[in-house]
């Protein structure tokens, strides 16, 4: 046996991390229907990620009902409008953004409240237990991301949204979820309206200490 890669190893390496960097939220989506195996295909990626004592007591919920997306929709809309909208369009760029680039953002962020119910698929992770906390995030978020990286990999269009939250009651309540089962985000999936293109972030220097915080790092 050896420890070094093989080529394939190699180049399945090389296709991760360029899936990685260009796993854009993307939030523009053509309503054109995704095929069930691309969906199951999501969904198996979200089940290989680790979960607390690996107890894995996470359920998906995959929307495409109309009515129901109608009715989450315009809540969704509603907490855009109503709540975010104004606090991101008079407060200050993200990190890293101009403002011409920001104020873009938003847009895509609009159109996505505006459209949202229109997306062919939704996925709805959540989770068995009593009111969620930061550690039982832990236990979902790893499955969000691994699904849309999956995603990502299969040539669809899907970002994490958790703006749905500000009416919480509601949305569960029209969802169908017991008490004992709360949601931890909405995923809505599609086929991309644009492309696919390298995210950008702050560089590492500015957010990476080493040993003790505020200490930068020389060596990465």
């Amino acid at each position: 046996m050896t420890d070094r890669a093989t080529p394939d190893a190699a180049s399945d390496t090389t296709d991760l991390f360029e899936i990685i960097r260009t796993t854009r939220s993307m939030r523009r989506l053509k309503p054109d229907p995704v095929p069930n195996e691309l969906i199951r295909k999501i969904l198996e990626a979200g089940v290989c990620a680790p979960s607390g004592g690996n107890m894995q007591r996470w359920q998906f919920l995959v929307i495409r009902d109309p009515k129901v997306k109608e009715t989450v929709g315009a809540l969704y809309k509603r907490a855009w409008d109503e709540q975010v909208a104004p606090r991101y369009r008079s407060g200050e760029p993200a990190p890293g953004m101009i403002r011409e680039r920001f104020l873009r953002l938003l847009d895509a962020a609009e159109y996505l409240a505006n459209h949202i119910h229109k997306a062919p698929v939704w996925i709805v992770p959540c989770l068995e237990g009593a009111t969620p906390t930061r550690t039982s995030g832990s236990s979902i978020y790893p499955a969000v991301q691994n699904m849309l990286l999956a995603a990502r990999a299969l040539g669809l269009g899907a970002t994490l949204t958790t703006l749905y939250l500000n009416f919480e009651k509601e949305v569960e309540a029209a969802l169908g979820l017991p008490p004992n089962v709360h949601s931890y985000a909405l995923l809505p999936i599609g086929y991309p309206i644009g492309r696919f293109g390298p995210v950008r972030r702050i560089a590492l220097a500015d957010v990476v200490y080493e040993d003790r915080w505020g200490q930068p790092s020389h060596d990465l």
